[in-house]
């Protein structure tokens, strides 16, 4: 793994805010993207605690600062969350974010003297919104959550409000004092940064500037099936099949009845021929990734699997051994197709419109395994199938998936592709 900031490779990223500020969900996006690039990433949850070790069901004056029994087990369990991130962080950790309201500067300052201790560099990331985002969060993802299970809506809404006017009583923003921060506010339409340095901060820095909260379905689909993928040849760079285009007429009809209704969709491709061949039928212009190309296969390029075990029989078990880490000789790994992506995922973490991805295997394993939070050693095995659509659209805290097949499956005889 990488050092994150020079000598010292552990972070602990604590999230501040009232309620319904979507912290939670900047931190899951958090994790998933660390997690992603290989980054020993863990999110822990005070409510999560909380509902664990007291109950789900706490009415609003539970939270008031002036309950002072409220107060205590709140308290306990911020610290029992506390002392499981430093135990974490001893077993090898990297990254931790450490998800709760901390509102208040006494809080924080117990949190930072802690993290000092065990050697692990604090970043507070503060989620400020207004109230139009606040109605939205409170009614599309606090309605749901297990707080509120069997709760009339009315009812749950209007405690919660007043669970947030509790914490906003005794709420203190994030000073300068306090040391490294990122001041997000209306969740990425503007970010304020202090005493933010070194390859996480960046990161970081670049990862929040790009998020929105509008929801937008994707879809990934891989190309039509191509002369190579008939001979079960990996790489090259051949044209589509007759299976192939039927496939890309099939893509054509569902992009005029499903995908166009919602609203003309961003259209990405690779600067292959496969892809190009496929997009072209839907009359759409597209943009050309080379991020969006498939795995370099050095030079296994145009051979087929059983010619890569015969020929190159120590890479063949190489590969075996290590899908994710192994790198194609004078070609790429797994590793190296999630790097050149991360352009493609900060520019799809900020598109507002509805996206469409037509790509290869390998690359889209990778942003696939992204949006659905799949750690890095299980992309390579993520199913993406030919004359497939994937169809992800938002729910509360991530994405919902339909798996749609465009005419028949293609024929057994196809070989596999990189």
């Amino acid at each position: 793994m990488a050092v994150l900031h020079g000598d010292n490779p552990t972070h602990a990223i604590v999230m501040v805010g009232l309620p319904a500020r979507g912290k939670t969900y900047v931190a899951r996006k958090i994790m998933r993207y660390l997690s992603w690039l290989g980054h020993k990433t863990q999110l822990f949850n005070v409510g999560n605690y909380r509902r664990e070790h007291i109950g789900s069901l706490q009415a609003h004056g539970f939270f008031d600062p002036a309950n002072p029994d409220g107060v205590r087990q709140r308290t306990d369990m911020a610290l029992m969350a506390l002392d499981d991130m430093l135990r974490w962080f001893g077993e090898g950790g990297e990254v931790a974010i450490y998800d709760a309201t901390n509102s208040t500067r006494e809080r924080r300052r117990l949190i930072q003297e802690h993290c000092e201790r065990a050697n692990a560099r604090v970043i507070f990331i503060e989620s400020i919104c207004d109230e139009a985002i606040v109605e939205v969060n409170v009614r599309n993802t606090k309605l749901d959550s297990p707080d509120y299970v069997g709760i009339d809506p009315d009812v749950a809404v209007a405690d919660f409000r007043a669970r947030i006017a509790h914490y906003a009583r005794a709420y203190e923003p994030v000073d300068e004092q306090e040391g490294s921060y990122i001041k997000l506010i209306d969740v990425g339409r503007q970010v304020n940064v202090n005493l933010i340095h070194g390859y996480l901060g960046s990161r970081l820095v670049s990862f929040l500037v790009n998020l929105h909260n509008v929801p937008r379905p994707i879809w990934l689909t891989r190309h039509g099936q191509t002369e190579y993928n008939v001979d079960g040849r990996i790489g090259g760079n051949s044209s589509l099949s007759e299976w192939g285009r039927r496939y890309a007429q099939n893509l054509k009809r569902f992009y005029d009845e499903v995908i166009a209704p919602q609203g003309p969709p961003e259209v990405w491709t690779s600067t292959l021929v496969r892809t190009h061949e496929t997009a072209s039928i839907l009359g759409r212009q597209t943009l050309q990734w080379r991020a969006l190309n498939e795995i370099e296969a050095g030079i296994c390029d145009g051979l087929t699997y059983a010619e890569i075990k015969d020929r190159y029989p120590e890479e063949w078990r190489a590969r075996s051994r290590d899908k994710t880490g192994y790198r194609y000789p004078q070609g790429e790994s797994y590793m190296d197709v999630i790097q050149r992506a991360e352009p493609v995922i900060l520019e799809l973490e900020r598109q507002k419109k509805p996206v469409m991805i037509i790509s290869h295997q390998a690359v889209l394993r990778s942003i696939y395994g992204y949006l659905m939070g799949h750690e890095p050693d299980q992309i390579p095995h993520l199913s993406i199938p030919l004359h497939t659509v994937l169809e992800l659209t938002p729910k509360a805290y991530g994405l919902a998936e339909q798996r749609i097949q465009l005419g028949p499956a293609v024929p057994a005889h196809a070989g596999p592709s990189s």
